[in-house]
């Protein structure tokens, strides 16, 4: 691993007067994919939000690169080289693939760049860039808003629940293309509530409870301890 490049730092947030954060403490290095792991509303998705500059910090600092944002928006942060995909994909369903591309050109890419980088990468889109988003698979929306964030160059992706409604070859798929963005040097912070998903391309696990992070492992271990774990109860059902 290399310098810290995301940090989060006795972070508090919530909403209204309802605190879901409880000083959370976390840092990710250049190039690792660290998942975290916990249950529905264990506070996964607010900590994603927060560092996307969604939702702002009551106490505590967020860190890129060495440099404190919070409180940045996500416009600022996004010049910054942090990009989010976020729970449900946050494509456009009314707008064709082509027209879901363009937005990415707010980020400063041209049109003609962001759509050679998403055929490429998935010449399925290539073959349907007149359709409506809307009409599209799921594992084809999916690919449509990675696409986008690919277009982006990130230096950091954040990922909510990326395998939400798709089936497993395609999980697997768009696993593969995290994989390969992190290999090339993109850090990557992904909540998924489905750790088998994550684990086999995640370099550490965080696991999330009542909005505090109470365990950072390597993510062999806790795949270890779930097969294990998976191994006691099927061996015990069958007695």
């Amino acid at each position: 691993m290399t310098r810290p490049l995301l940090e989060l730092v006795g972070v508090r947030a919530g909403y209204g007067p309802v605190e879901v954060l409880h000083g959370v403490d976390l840092t990710l290095y250049g190039g690792e994919v660290l998942a975290l792991m916990g249950p529905n509303g264990a506070g996964k998705t607010t900590l994603l939000k927060v560092c996307s500059g969604q939702l702002p910090a009551t106490a505590g600092e967020v860190r890129i690169a060495g440099n404190a944002v919070t409180g940045a928006d996500p416009a600022a942060l996004a010049r910054l080289g942090l990009c989010t995909i976020p729970e449900g994909r946050g494509i456009f369903p009314n707008l064709t693939v082509r027209e879901n591309l363009w937005l990415a050109t707010a980020s400063g890419c041209t049109l003609a760049h962001i759509e050679a980088v998403a055929y490429e990468r998935f010449p399925v889109l290539g073959s349907r860039r007149g359709q409506l988003a809307g009409t599209l698979s799921g594992g084809e929306q999916q690919m449509l808003a990675l696409s986008r964030a690919l277009a982006t160059d990130p230096a950091i992706l954040l990922l909510d629940e990326l395998s939400m409604g798709l089936a497993p070859r395609v999980v697997g798929e768009m696993y593969e293309v995290v994989a390969a963005l992190a290999q090339s040097g993109v850090t990557v912070l992904v909540a998924e509530q489905f750790a088998r998903a994550v684990l086999p391309i995640a370099d550490r696990a965080a696991l999330v409870q009542q909005g505090r992070v109470v365990d950072v492992r390597p993510a062999s271990e806790v795949e270890t301890d779930l097969s294990a774990s998976y191994q006691l109860t099927t061996e015990g059902g069958s007695r």
